[in-house]
Formats: C-alpha cells, sequence, structure tokens
C-alpha cells in the first residue's frame, strides 16, 4: 500500500502538470478524460490485498505523500479527494461483501469513486461557474475516465503484477487463475 500510495503520489505531481495542459487545451473536459489515473494506486491496492479497510489506508497515505511531494491543488484538495476515494471504494467493496474482484466490479468501483469527489471539487474549485451543461458533460466524461483508467487499467496492472509472482503471498493470487 505505501509503495502505491508512493509511486502515485510522484505521479501525481506530474500528471497536474499534464491536467493543467488539458485545461489550457480544452477546458474542463479535457481535464476530465485522466481522472482515472489520480484513483488508480488505491483501487490497485484493494484488488491485490482484497481485505476492508485497505482503500482507507492506501488513499490516506496516498494523500499525505501528495502533501510532502507538493500538490498544484492544494492540501486541502488531496485530503479531501482521498476521502471521498475511500468511502466510494470501501461502500462498493462491502456492497459486494469483499467477494467479487472481477473487471466488472473493478469498473463499478472506478465509476463509484468519480460523482462524490466531483461534488466537493466543484465548489472547492469553482467548477459550479461552469454551467450545469458542462458540469453534466464533464461528470460524464469523468465516470468513463473512472471506469476505463481507473477499473479496466487496475485489473490489467493487477493482472500483469500477478503474472510476475511478486502477488504471491496477496489475496490475489488465492482468488486470480491467470
Amino acid at each position: 500500500m505505501a509503495m502505491l500510495a508512493t509511486a502515485n503520489g510522484a505521479m501525481t505531481f506530474y500528471l497536474s502538470v499534464v491536467n493543467k495542459t488539458l485545461n489550457s487545451l480544452g477546458g474542463p473536459i479535457a481535464t476530465s478524460t485522466i481522472v482515472g489515473l489520480y484513483m488508480v494506486y488505491g483501487l490497485l491496492a484493494y484488488y491485490i490485498i482484497r481485505k476492508p479497510g485497505t482503500a482507507v489506508i492506501t488513499y490516506a497515505f496516498g494523500a499525505l505523500v501528495q502533501s510532502f511531494m507538493g500538490t498544484a491543488y492544494g492540501f486541502m484538495s488531496a485530503i479531501a479527494a482521498a476521502l471521498c476515494y475511500m468511502i466510494a471504494a470501501e461502500l462498493v467493496f462491502a456492497l459486494l461483501r469483499h467477494k467479487v474482484w472481477n473487471v466488472g466490479a473493478l469498473m463499478l468501483a472506478g465509476g463509484a469513486m468519480v460523482p462524490l469527489w466531483f461534488i466537493v471539487a466543484a465548489y472547492m474549485f469553482g467548477y459550479t461557474s461552469w454551467g450545469w451543461q458542462v458540469l453534466a458533460i464533464a461528470l460524464v466524461v469523468r465516470v468513463i475516465s473512472g471506469v476505463l483508467l481507473c477499473g479496466m487499467l487496475t485489473k490489467w496492472l493487477g493482472d500483469a503484477l500477478g503474472r510476475t509472482g511478486l502477488l504471491r503471498r496477496y489475496a490475489w493470487s488465492r482468488d486470480e487463475r491467470v
């Protein structure tokens, strides 16, 4: 969990440059396309470990690392995003009783992590001034990004790591037959 959170802290530092570039090129809709990448680390940890509380620990640690490394959006945005992600991920897997780990479950979790953070961010960053049409499109694009760039990418990364033998000691190796 710590390694994934630390890697995310470094990735987020550089991803914020990409995000600002996308914003200058295509505004809020363009930046919405990469939202799923910000959430991968916690969902990947959950996919590997498969125990309640994994998202809480991983996203909390990730927010701490981002805060120390510096984030273009401020300390409170890292904390607020982590809280939103952990609540949604823990809720999805609690509803699935921590028994379903297929691509559909990961895509559901990736998409479900977006709306709560979107609402918080809308007020934190002033998205409410975009108008309801832009807000609606941005939300849909972000959910799609969460489903694809978080959910599907998590499944692909987790299974790729598993094939290397690195996950032999984790719950992933007991449940997956790759």
